[in-house]
């Protein structure tokens, strides 16, 4: 087994200058790290581009809820306009019975029906 012996850990380590008489001993200066200010360059790039995503993706599901409404809106219109369409055909198919217009024809009008032994054809010559 090795053992280090003092006189042998001073050779093997660098020789420091020593300060001239007068002058303070200066601290030996390290290369000192920038601060990584790229890396946090791009953290913040990264934090705008996902911001930016998010942004997107909330205004297309605003987008799409306006659209659901907007459907839903446009889906109970479409159910009462059916109604209202059915309405006005059962209106126009009682409107039109016999027994509706006899009824209008004496109640507005005073129309009575003819005799129909009273009723007389005129026959015309066929048309050249």
């Amino acid at each position: 087994m090795a053992s280090w012996a003092p006189a042998q850990a001073q050779a093997e380590a660098p020789a420091l200058p020593l300060p001239r008489p007068g002058q303070r001993a200066r601290p030996r200066r390290t290369e000192a790290k920038a601060p990584p200010r790229r890396r946090a360059f791009g953290g913040v790039v990264w934090i705008v581009v996902f911001g930016a995503l998010l942004a997107g993706v909330v205004a297309v599901n605003v987008a799409v809820l306006q659209l659901n409404v907007q459907l839903d809106k446009l889906g109970t219109e479409r159910v009462q306009l059916r109604a209202d369409t059915a309405r006005l055909r059962s209106q126009l198919s009682s409107a039109g019975a016999t027994a509706q217009v006899e009824a209008q024809a004496r109640t507005r009008l005073g129309l009575v029906p003819a005799d129909a032994t009273a009723t007389s054809y005129i026959e015309l010559p066929p048309r050249r």
